[in-house]
């Protein structure tokens, strides 16, 4: 049994061992919604433009703007297959959170979008490669939903990890967010 004194400098002993904070970003993206990602990419590369390291941890239906509409991959069950119908294939097919209204409110948006010179999801995956943001995706959500490393889009820093990894680089980011 330690003393009131013990018991007062234990969380000071745990603080102390927290790691160091970063000038990165650390970002779990979750919803494969059109407007979701065009966030999560504009804040991320925005971060990057500012000097930090960025990070995105894409995760259940995020993993399916990551697929490249050219690409196949064999060997799938059904389960994979039926996933892979049933979900969009690659950044330009990708709908709206709010207002799709069957498909015209995203290409509405769109349409705005090239008209008002505002870089689409493809372009902005593009940038972001271009200018160092970190892709990694689930390897448990992947596995979920049949998804293989090999139809995913060619992208220069894409690696497939689990959750403690992102966790570990997260803990050390000045800003963590959740889209």
């Amino acid at each position: 049994m330690g003393t009131e004194q013990d018991v007062l400098e234990q969380p000071k002993q745990a603080e102390m061992r927290l790691p160091a904070v970063e000038n990165k970003i650390s970002m779990v993206v979750f919803s494969g919604d059109l407007d979701k990602l065009l966030a999560s990419l504009i804040i991320s590369t925005g971060a990057v433009a500012m000097g930090m390291k960025a990070r995105l941890f894409f995760t259940f239906w995020g993993t399916a703007a990551l697929r490249d509409p050219r690409k196949t991959a064999t060997g799938k069950n059904l389960m994979s297959k039926m996933f892979g119908f049933m979900l969009p294939k690659g950044a330009g097919s990708v709908k709206l959170s709010k207002m799709n209204m069957g498909g015209m409110g995203t290409a509405m948006m769109k349409m705005l979008m090239k008209k008002k010179k505002v870089a689409s999801l493809e372009e902005m995956l593009t940038l972001a490669g271009q200018l160092g943001v970190e892709i990694c995706v689930c390897e448990m959500s992947m596995s979920l939903m049949g998804f293989k490393r090999e139809e995913m889009i060619d992208y220069p820093h894409m690696s497939v990890c689990g959750v403690a990894a992102f966790l570990a680089e997260a803990a050390t980011s000045r800003v963590q967010l959740f889209i």
